[in-house]
């Protein structure tokens, strides 16, 4: 676990300064240790682990007298998920109106005609490339809601995980932390969805009764989305796609592969034209 802590610093040292041969030679030992942890194959997951397809480890609905706090290798249907303290974890989850169900099937579709190693990197990018568009209503860009949603990612940070980088999309977020030990990574997704749906239900619910009052100067934008709000069928339901998506950093390339994708996700998605112009991200907060 130290040594995992000490590979946390080096790295986030490393993005702002060049390292000299012996810090780098340091650091590959250090990256070879953290990689002999995350070397196993699918297939050694402990007893208890969930089954292929269970919708149990995602919804993070566990009992710690029945089942170990970490799943270590799980299956949501396509390619396997690794659930283990001291990981770097990548994560993906969206508004339950952002990806109609009949479109999902038709990605689905489409990528079980594909080899089974490219099913999950094709779904992925139809997903992604929908998102970006911009469908469904898109609240998260209001800006109390972002930031409750960064507010409750930094709400355990550094007590149950490292919170390295973040974006809070239209319609979905992309976050990358390190859970610690004793911190399930499906019970951390979990928290966060359901602390943060019931503040968003309220916070638009709040939006919609004040849109009968408003003025013929109120923001255009507001008055749509609050519409929106009022015709969606999942108001009383869930704000949150119950599925989420997560991958574990596999080497430092990856690392800094993903945190470039986090804070560039607004501008590939035509939002701002530099990543620290986007204000619900960790890019703007390094200005």
């Amino acid at each position: 676990m130290l040594l995992l802590r000490m590979f946390s610093a080096i790295l986030i040292v490393h993005i702002s300064h060049p390292l000299t041969d012996l810090h780098r030679h340091r650091t590959q030992k250090i990256m070879k240790k953290y990689l002999d942890t995350v070397s196993a194959e699918p297939g050694s997951a402990k007893p208890g682990s969930a089954e292929p397809g269970s919708a149990e480890p995602q919804l993070g609905e566990l009992s710690s007298s029945n089942h170990p706090i970490h799943l270590s290798w799980y299956s949501r249907g396509y390619l396997p998920h690794r659930d283990d303290p001291g990981l770097y974890q990548f994560i993906t989850y969206r508004m339950a109106d952002s990806l109609p169900a009949s479109k999902l099937k038709v990605f689905e579709a489409q990528a079980r005609l594909l080899p089974p190693e490219k099913r999950d990197i094709y779904l992925r990018k139809q997903i992604e490339e929908w998102l970006d568009a911009g469908h469904g209503s898109c609240v998260l860009v209001q800006p109390e809601i972002a930031h409750c949603i960064i507010d409750t990612w930094k709400r355990f940070a550094n007590e149950r995980y490292d919170l390295i980088a973040w974006v809070v999309m239209p319609n979905h977020v992309h976050v990358l932390i390190r859970t610690y030990e004793g911190a399930s990574l499906a019970k951390i997704v979990q928290s966060w969805k359901s602390f943060t749906g019931k503040r968003i239900k309220a916070i638009m619910d709040e939006e919609s009764d004040r849109e009968g009052t408003r003025r013929a100067g109120a923001r255009r934008s507001q008055v749509w989305r609050s519409q929106v709000w009022r015709s969606q069928a999942w108001r009383s339901q869930s704000v949150w796609m119950r599925e989420y998506w997560d991958r574990y950093i596999r080497d430092w390339r990856h690392y800094h592969k993903v945190i470039d994708y986090i804070h560039n996700n607004p501008v590939k998605a035509g939002l701002v034209k530099k990543p620290e112009d986007w204000s619900w991200s960790s890019a703007s907060e390094d200005r």
